[in-house]
């Protein structure tokens, strides 16, 4: 997408984002506050709200679909450790964002999202990335297994089919929607099971198609 911003500013801004909202909240991360300092979010952002696109803010991208806040994606990474040739499979990557990061970060990486406008750009902006456009909810089963699998996005329940991508000793990060909170978690596939616990209260946009049945908890 175009952006008004220039090289000057937008450098200036992404500086400002990671002394402000990053490194006051645990992204400390060598690589991953490299990775966040180098790749340009304005790049994936609708070119109207480029000026905000380093703000603690989810990013309106249309039809109910946001690109998370920055810190949101930083501490997904982190908690992620990726290195490089980690396997990865990204739910929701929208315009590619977070999938640029891994790209940085040395992952090869699977990126599924299911709205062909949002993948156009994605592909764009970013080409060392297998992208997979489908329902969000299936994942990438002809790739699997996968070393990571990151979420990225709100979930109300997390499908089967999914966790059965993850390889033995592979970590999922996802964020779980519990009534009016939303928290990130993680876990490790250990014995064919993944147990997640919950590690920050983070506001994060919502991934259609991980809607609970009425009365379900996660």
């Amino acid at each position: 997408m175009a952006t008004k911003l220039s090289e000057i500013s937008a450098a200036d801004m992404r500086a400002a984002m990671i002394d402000s909202q990053l490194r006051t909240n645990d992204v400390i991360d060598p690589a991953v506050v490299g990775a966040m300092a180098a790749e340009p979010r304005e790049t994936y952002v609708p070119a109207a709200l480029a000026g905000v696109a380093y703000m603690d803010r989810a990013i309106a991208l249309g039809d109910g679909r946001a690109l998370n806040p920055p810190l949101v994606t930083g501490r997904m990474l982190v908690a992620a450790a990726i290195r490089p040739g980690t396997r990865v499979l990204l739910i929701g990557a929208a315009t590619g964002y977070a999938a640029a990061l891994l790209a940085r970060l040395g992952a090869e990486v699977y990126a599924v999202e299911e709205r062909g406008d949002l993948i156009a750009t994605g592909r764009a902006a970013v080409a060392d990335v297998h992208w997979i456009e489908g329902p969000l909810n299936a994942g990438a089963p002809g790739a699997a297994p996968f070393d990571r699998i990151i979420i990225d996005g709100a979930i109300e329940t997390l499908p089967d089919a999914l966790t059965a991508q993850l390889a033995e000793g592979g970590r999922l990060v996802a964020a779980r929607r519990d009534g009016a909170v939303t928290r990130l978690v993680q876990g490790v596939k250990t014995g064919g099971t993944l147990a997640l616990r919950s590690f920050a209260d983070m506001d994060v946009a919502p991934l259609p198609g991980f809607d609970a049945p009425t009365g379900f908890r996660f």
